[in-house]
């Protein structure tokens, strides 16, 4: 089993209400070989939602205090995003897994994306695509 963004699974969770198809990723998810899930969503953003972006650092960072995550209309939603990346962990950790396929240019899922972050920090493998 392993861990997907949603949005590559063909669901339209991304910031914009659309989704990043990987006909490869939407069939491991159909055959019950990932599962897939969206960390900002797990966050309590909503479909869709304002940009956003990390300031002053990357995904790392934020999990030491020392960058923040904010919207485009400038609020800080550090908070949403590290509670989805817990969210994430804990899925991940409940069901065993040991490998990640995540969505990359995402705060979030992005090669240094919140989410990211934290899975490699407990010994996860990410890949971005």
């Amino acid at each position: 089993m392993i861990l997907v963004s949603a949005c590559l699974a063909g669901i339209d969770c991304r910031w914009d209400g659309e989704n990043r198809l990987d006909p490869e990723i939407k069939e491991l998810v159909d055959k019950k070989e990932a599962i897939a899930l969206c960390p900002e969503v797990l966050g309590g953003r909503g479909i869709p939602r304002t940009k956003s972006e990390i300031r002053d650092g990357h995904g790392e960072d934020v999990l030491d205090g020392k960058a923040k995550v904010y919207d485009e209309k400038d609020r800080d939603v550090t908070n949403e995003f590290i509670k989805g990346a817990q969210a994430t962990l804990e899925i991940a950790q409940n069901n065993n897994i040991k490998k990640a396929i995540l969505k990359s240019k995402s705060p979030s899922c992005g090669i240094d994306g919140v989410s990211t972050a934290l899975l490699k920090r407990q010994g996860i493998e990410c890949r971005v695509i």
